[in-house]
């Protein structure tokens, strides 16, 4: 199996991250989104990572199809993400990719909602809007997803049979790109569920403004419905 770790100015967080994936995990992919710090250097300084940089910044959901890419040609079957900046607990990987592994699922997310200690680590806005966010994108699926509770939960696994259904050229490339995903996941018959992961949270800090991602996640949701529409009425 592979784990992709996309990053962006990670230097602080980058040889932490990891050096802590688990042993039974065979590649690594560093996939740096042209970070202006020391966060390629550092990352090609742990042994054996495989660091691939973009030449500009392209956003995260662009560094996560280039490390998608890059793990299914060197013949992963399963390939998880665990972002850059330390907010995953690695020791959480082996629950997350259990059900891809046993057949019983294609997708798997991390729920940090259902996590008992959410409520000390999340806060209430947060939540909530994690929540909403959560129910628009089963409605942008046409209904075609389990009732997700965490759909921004980065902390994700899939297999290399599911991964390779998906047009992934056509993936939202900065924040936002989980929702994409999910309808995109839900339009290609995938079986999609989550296990419960802790909400981590290091001394970074957000650039995500409220405004800003209210713009974002409704034209990326909107985006992804009409592109749902189309393929379901080309499939007729």
């Amino acid at each position: 199996m592979a784990v992709v770790v996309p990053a962006y100015n990670e230097a602080a967080h980058i040889q932490t991250v990891l050096r802590t994936i688990p042993d039974f995990v065979e590649t690594v992919i560093c996939v740096d989104d042209a970070s202006s710090d020391a966060t390629a250097a550092l990352a090609r300084e742990v042994e054996g990572v495989t660091v691939v940089r973009h030449r500009s910044n392209r956003g995260v959901g662009a560094a996560l199809v280039t490390g998608y890419k890059a793990a299914l040609e060197l013949g992963a079957d399963v390939v998880a993400v665990m972002a850059g900046d330390g907010q995953m607990a690695p020791d959480e990987l082996e629950q997350l990719i259990y059900p891809i592994t046993t057949g019983a699922l294609d997708y798997v997310k991390g729920n940090r909602l259902a996590h008992p200690s959410v409520k000390d680590r999340m806060p209430l806005v947060r939540r909530v809007g994690t929540q909403a966010l959560a129910a628009l994108t089963r409605a942008a699926a046409g209904g075609q997803l389990p009732p997700l509770s965490d759909a921004q939960c980065g902390y994700t696994a899939i297999s290399a049979e599911a991964l390779r259904r998906l047009p992934l050229e056509r993936l939202y490339p900065r924040y936002g790109y989980p929702n994409d995903l999910l309808v995109m996941l839900a339009a290609t018959g995938a079986r999609v569920g989550e296990r419960v992961v802790s909400p981590v949270y290091a001394d970074e800090a957000s650039g995500l403004r409220p405004g800003r991602a209210l713009f974002t996640h409704s034209y990326v949701l909107a985006r992804a419905f009409l592109w749902r529409i189309r393929t379901a009425r080309q499939g007729r």
